[in-house]
């Protein structure tokens, strides 16, 4: 992250997105980290994680020391890691507040370590050189998920709450423009919406209803950022049949109007 910082000249960089996974190693950081357009302060032995799509923002006061990598679907697949041990980790959230890592001392030391091997496997003359990377990635992100204080059930992949959340993330990242009712996501999943409710709460501490609505907070975050629509425009683009409707959610939620939203962000 140093040498980056160097080759910027210190300048900081504009908010953008990729297609692939982005691990931030911190060592030590003074500055904000933003990921959908929520504020993260820098700080020493943490973790931050950018999912694809996410819209982040670098914004640093000094020289940091730290390292990022990145990984790809592609990688995934080729090094047989199923994307539901991504999901199921929990580490990388497509919408929802994404505050990093803290790490303790010990665990710290160990991703450290972890990550100078993914360096000495680097060369291209690396036999085995993904297969190393690959394996070396699933044992960062199994320490980081044991650094937390998830529900431990999440990362058992066969059981059936965890397929049941599995199914409903993609569901919403999918559906979320048409569907904003639980009982929607409940039929196709074929179960009934208490029991996905609950499912869902009982795993990621949110009820189903929630994400829903984080997911189509994001995009109307996205949507007012990025693009010149109005907010009548917006609120019909993710599936608000009343732009009032839409209005009053989005205060409720965010705290502010999206006028005042899209105000703030264009300072």
């Amino acid at each position: 992250m140093g040498e980056i910082f160097d080759k910027a000249n210190g300048q900081p960089d504009h908010p953008h997105r990729h297609d692939y996974f982005t691990v931030l190693v911190i060592i030590a950081a003074e500055g904000d980290h933003i990921i959908d357009y929520q504020s993260y302060p820098f700080s020493k032995k943490e973790v931050h994680f950018v999912g694809p799509g996410q819209v982040h923002q670098v914004l640093l006061d000094r020289k940091p020391d730290g390292w990022f990598f990145t990984f790809s679907r592609e990688f995934l697949v080729e090094n047989d890691i199923p994307e539901s041990f991504i999901s199921n980790i929990n580490l990388f959230k497509p919408f929802g507040d994404t505050p990093p890592l803290k790490i303790d001392d010990k665990g710290f030391e160990r991703l450290i370590n972890i990550v100078n091997e993914m360096k000495t496997c680097l060369p291209m003359n690396f036999k085995y050189r993904n297969r190393a990377l690959g394996a070396l990635l699933q044992l960062f992100l199994v320490y980081c998920n044991n650094s937390t204080s998830l529900n431990p059930s999440q990362l058992d992949e066969d059981k059936a709450s965890v397929c049941i959340l599995r199914d409903f993330k993609s569901l919403v990242d999918r559906r979320f423009v048409e569907w904003h009712k639980v009982g929607q996501y409940a039929a196709e999943i074929h179960i009934t919406p208490k029991h996905l409710s609950e499912t869902v709460k009982d795993i990621t501490g949110k009820p189903a209803k929630a994400i829903i609505q984080d997911r189509l907070l994001l995009e109307a975050k996205r949507l007012l950022y990025h693009t010149n629509l109005s907010v009548k425009e917006v609120a019909y683009k993710i599936g608000f049949e009343e732009p009032l409707h839409f209005s009053g959610f989005f205060k409720k939620k965010a705290g502010v109007s999206p006028t005042q939203f899209r105000s703030n962000v264009n300072r």
